[in-house]
């Protein structure tokens, strides 16, 4: 899930949970209100009934002129009085029925719609369903949260498709202009180079997927140890400096040593990520900064570089899946949208948290988060 909808999620439910406790509160008073009246209407109906029999066997008793003894005549007023009461209770329970009966079926039909795919349905949680509506109210909940994830999932298929349609395009355009006999051989290895960086960037992009699904089920290693921080990120940095070197790159590295408990492996993937997307989008002869500082709790990783600032529109995006913001500039590097969501991921399953800033002192930078000790529990997934 990306960023985006993770907050949207949160900010809905935490209104959604507003709304619920206001209408509870509501429901409450109603329910105290509408019990309070329904027990003074059975005390005045039984009254009435009551008095009913009495005044109706006192009329008979003097219409026929004989009086049984004081015992019959109220066992004759109870019965009379139990047989009205009956008889009200069977008209309010066939009435009660029909209602329960709709209410139902307006479940029925909104469960069988959510199977058929259409989450567009509401599920009527008036207050008068009484233990229902928290039923109804999971109902809408539900209905809700599957649209938003029908959503995510069309957007993803979308996006998996637009990423794949790319590459194959030009492999196949390229593969029949390879079939041409008059090419000369610098025009054919011109067409076969760029059909072997298309096929990597398939191949790149099948792989971060993959990860992705990985990382986001609950079966993927997590293996967490100490180790040091500083040492792995200066290990990184040295494995790409055929590329800083190549760009003419200034490395400034301040590195404090910082022990940290945390899988090396998925963070390794992380600083690979930060370290590339800096080297990428740095112009030559720029500065790449790295910083790793504790704080006593937390490892504070800090990546900068002066390359193109992220505008802060994109900036609540950036972590989101397939978001590019620049494409046109993105593609030509050979990006495809999904590392900075594979870094987000496993930052969170080590409890910590990702943030970039843009614009400070002409400087883009990545903040990485970390705890010192891992919490005694699962990763978040």
């Amino acid at each position: 899930m990306n960023h985006r909808h993770r907050v949207e999620r949160r900010e809905r439910r935490e209104r959604q949970k507003k709304r619920r406790m206001s209408q509870n509160n509501k429901q409450s008073i109603l329910q105290r209100l509408s019990g309070f009246f329904f027990a003074l209407l059975v005390f005045t109906l039984i009254i009435v009934y009551w008095l009913a029999a009495f005044y109706g066997t006192e009329y008979l008793y003097v219409h026929l002129g004989k009086r049984p003894a004081e015992v019959i005549v109220q066992l004759i007023n109870c019965i009379g009085g139990m047989f009205f009461w009956g008889i009200t209770m069977a008209i309010l329970g066939q009435f009660m029925r029909k209602h329960q009966l709709i209410f139902f079926q307006s479940l029925n039909q909104a469960i069988r719609s959510m199977s058929r795919g259409d989450f567009n349905v509401l599920v009527d949680n008036n207050p008068r369903n009484g233990p229902f509506v928290e039923l109804a109210e999971s109902i809408n909940q539900m209905a809700t949260d599957l649209g938003q994830l029908e959503k995510m999932r069309q957007e993803f298929i979308s996006n998996v498709s637009h990423e794949i349609q790319s590459p194959l395009t030009s492999i196949s355009g390229f593969s029949r202009a390879l079939q041409n006999d008059q090419l000369s051989p610098e025009e054919r290895k011109h067409y076969l180079t760029i059909i072997e960086t298309e096929s990597v960037r398939l191949s790149k992009l099948s792989e971060n997927l993959l990860k992705l699904t990985s990382l986001e089920s609950q079966h993927h290693p997590f293996e967490p140890k100490s180790y040091r921080l500083d040492k792995q990120l200066r290990n990184h940095i040295l494995a790409c400096e055929p590329q800083w070197v190549d760009k003419d790159i200034e490395m400034d590295i301040e590195l404090d040593p910082v022990t940290a408990e945390a899988d090396e492996d998925l963070l390794s993937q992380v600083w690979t990520n930060l370290i590339h997307n800096a080297v990428k989008f740095v112009p030559v002869g720029g500065t790449i900064r790295v910083r790793v500082v504790s704080n006593g709790d937390e490892a504070v990783t800090r990546i900068s570089n002066n390359g193109p600032s992220i505008p802060e529109e994109d900036q609540t995006h950036i972590f989101e899946r397939f978001y590019k913001a620049d494409k046109s500039r993105n593609r030509m590097a050979g990006g495809n949208g999904l590392g900075l969501s594979i870094a987000k991921k496993i930052v969170e399953m080590h409890h910590g948290s990702i943030t970039v800033e843009s614009g400070m002192e002409e400087l883009t930078s990545f903040i990485v988060r970390l705890p010192i000790v891992q919490k005694a529990q699962l990763p978040n997934i």
